[in-house]
């Protein structure tokens, strides 16, 4: 065994053990609302698991982002083989709520166990995969080395090593590296994804190219929206101007209000969305919305029948709504970019046809930004608050512009379709 998995091995050990009193403690006194702790120590019912058949396939997707990847693969997997058993397990409990609405009611949903010896063996041996998936950049040691000592194939798909994460992956490469050589494949976004993880350790002969299945789930997902009820719920009339500032981090909030305030000197009834990126700073973002002079509300005080919205700023405190509010939006704005945190998907809101901004940091989504830029060059980048303002105002005055811009930025991506069969083509060989 390698020192170094060696030494993570009985780490991961020792902490798993002096943690797990304390976290029964918690759950004692505090009560369980997700019912994930005996999950998430391994411990999964047989009534979990509804289906039974030859094979099953286990596919991890972490969050958000990794299960809309997913779902659109099980989908084509499903098309495939009909009778196959398929689990999903999920890190956060917002990948859980929204994997629960996106999955085929066949489909297993577990939360996923932590990365303990203990815990992943139990896991495995309950569950029983023949197969184990890992969406994009999951890589969990003794889950995986566990996986492979029972003869489980494992696959990373959809793979993508930003830069960020590249740097980090190299200062642990002793470990990772064994673990890594356990994989049956890794298929990759771009070349680009492949040089990193092939850098990080992982045999080049196993490494292939399959693009991205983000664009498939982003395009499906679309479909499945009503964005005249959307507006309804929200109290919004068909012409009024809607501005979704999408995923923002701190410190961005206070820029976007300057920018918005800057918009209703030209566009007085000009709705703002603010959907942080963690919904436990809304009451702050409230707060800081409200001190500069803004009837501002929260969306969980409201619900579209009864209780209406009456504010001309909405703080979004509730999980799955953005994608529909960019739909209903007439410009977006892509947060985590205009401070120096990676950014975040634009492909999210350009989707729907609109112009989406972003900031001059878009480390761990240069390919979303490179097709953008590809098509209308730097029109949607904004340095500061007041370039978001002006640019903002433009294409608020000039709407032939504004369509023609984020139709071709839809079309663009139209073009990109096609990643998911390939990966569920993968899955399916693998068996």
């Amino acid at each position: 065994m390698p020192i170094a998995y060696f030494v993570y091995r009985h780490l991961s050990s020792l902490i798993f053990w002096i943690l797990l009193p304390i976290f029964k403690l918690y759950v004692a006194v505090c009560g369980e609302p997700s019912g994930s702790f005996n999950q998430r120590v391994g411990d999964y019912s047989r009534a979990v698991l509804k289906k039974s058949s030859e094979k099953r396939i286990w596919i991890h997707a972490a969050s958000v982002g990794e299960v809309g990847v997913a779902s659109v693969i099980v989908e084509e997997i499903q098309r495939r083989m009909p009778g196959l058993s398929i689990v999903v397990s999920t890190t956060t409990r917002t990948g859980q709520k929204i994997a629960s609405a996106r999955l085929p009611h066949s489909v297993d949903l577990i939360h996923a166990p932590v990365d303990s010896v203990f815990a992943v063996r139990k896991a495995l041996g309950q569950i029983r995969p023949d197969i184990l998936v890992f969406v994009e950049t999951e890589i969990w040691p003794n889950w995986i080395m566990e996986a492979s000592a029972r003869g489980v194939k494992i696959l990373l798909i959809n793979g993508r090593i930003s830069v960020r994460s590249e740097k980090k992956y190299l200062k642990i490469s002793s470990l990772l590296r064994p673990v890594l050589n356990t994989f049956y494949g890794f298929s990759m976004i771009h070349e680009e994804d492949a040089g990193r993880i092939s850098a990080m350790g992982a045999p080049r002969e196993k490494i292939s190219i399959n693009g991205n299945a983000k664009y498939d789930g982003l395009i499906r997902a679309q479909r499945t929206f009503c964005i005249d009820q959307v507006r309804k719920t929200y109290s919004l009339d068909g012409d009024q101007t809607v501005f979704v500032a999408g995923s923002t981090r701190q410190k961005e909030e206070g820029l976007i209000l300057d920018a918005y305030e800057k918009i209703l000197v030209e566009f007085p009834d000009t709705v703002l969305f603010i959907v942080p990126r963690h919904i436990e700073r809304a009451p702050d973002i409230l707060r800081l919305t409200i001190g500069r002079g803004h009837a501002a509300r929260l969306r969980s005080r409201f619900d579209g029948n009864n209780l209406k919205r009456t504010s001309q700023v909405v703080i979004v405190d509730t999980i799955g709504e953005l994608a529909a509010l960019y739909g209903a939006g007439t410009l977006a704005f892509c947060g985590g970019s205009l401070v120096p945190l990676g950014g975040q998907n634009l492909l999210e809101a350009a989707v729907w046809g609109r112009p989406v901004f972003y900031g001059p940091h878009m480390e761990d989504f240069q390919e979303a930004r490179g097709i953008v830029e590809s098509i209308v060059g730097d029109a949607f980048l904004v340095r500061t608050s007041e370039e978001l303002a002006e640019k903002s105002i433009d294409y608020l005055k000039n709407p032939d512009k504004r369509e023609s811009a984020g139709r071709s930025v839809r079309d663009a991506l139209l073009r990109h379709q096609g990643a998911a069969e390939k990966y569920a083509e993968l899955v399916c060989r693998a068996l």
